[in-house]
């Protein structure tokens, strides 16, 4: 019979979680997982109490309570963390962004093709991590920051998107976050940019790139007009 006893462990908030991920990755005790698009909690005794996820959350979705849980057990976290690997060496940290999916259209119709499809890119480089902070062809420009997949899922970017616009590209998932927050804020302090526009998928974890403009605007003190574009993964615009 398992024993029970109060002490500290992680609560999850699920009307505040958005499915993104973070936490999950920084648990290396493998005590969360995702489901049905939340962090979950996947057994009592895999928890250590330590909050060494809080910090990750972007959301305040997690926090520590006491009370009456198993005990924490370090050799049964450790064979489950074994387990999970084997099953999935390429699940990409169970986030349901990475979920494999297959779309047949049938009957798609192509559009004839009249001409050669111009570039509108005005600029180099356009990852976010490469850009200088005062590059010139930034200034009194209107930005677009776009997740790396948009362009894959979105055939005509450049027509619909990029005219007008410098590109920035980054990805809130794999990059360092919190890198891309530094830069995008010595952006927004060392240019005088007309707007800022997120356009990213419609996966959870790709909200974090919404998360990381809306905190470099503020901690730049500027009042930069924002919007937010969210792409489906079939190519279509949701919202």
């Amino acid at each position: 019979m398992t024993t029970k006893t109060m002490r500290k462990i992680i609560q999850i908030d699920e009307a505040k979680c958005n499915g993104c991920g973070n936490c999950i990755d920084s648990c290396v005790e493998g005590a969360l997982a995702l489901v049905n698009g939340k962090a979950k909690l996947v057994k009592d005794q895999y928890c250590d109490g330590l909050a060494a996820c809080l910090k990750e959350c972007p959301q305040d979705a997690l926090h520590i309570v006491e009370r009456e849980a198993e005990e924490f057990d370090e050799d049964a976290a450790i064979v489950h963390v074994e387990s999970q690997k084997k099953v999935s060496q390429g699940a990409a940290c169970s986030c349901p962004g990475a979920a494999v999916r297959q779309f047949v259209k049938e009957g798609a119709v192509h559009p004839a093709v009249t001409g050669e499809q111009e570039s509108t890119l005005t600029h180099w480089p356009v990852q976010l991590t490469l850009v200088p902070a005062g590059a010139p062809f930034l200034q009194g420009t209107n930005v677009l920051l776009t997740a790396h997949c948009v362009p894959v899922a979105y055939p005509t970017l450049h027509r619909d998107f990029l005219t007008d616009h410098s590109i920035l590209i980054a990805c809130p998932k794999l990059d360092d976050a919190q890198a891309h927050l530094e830069k995008l804020t010595q952006i927004l302090t060392k240019t005088d940019i007309r707007s800022l526009t997120v356009l990213r998928m419609e996966v959870p974890c790709c909200s974090g790139l919404t998360q990381i403009a809306r905190a470099a605007i503020k901690a730049s003190g500027k009042n930069v007009p924002f919007k937010e574009i969210v792409i489906g993964v079939q190519g279509n615009i949701i919202s």
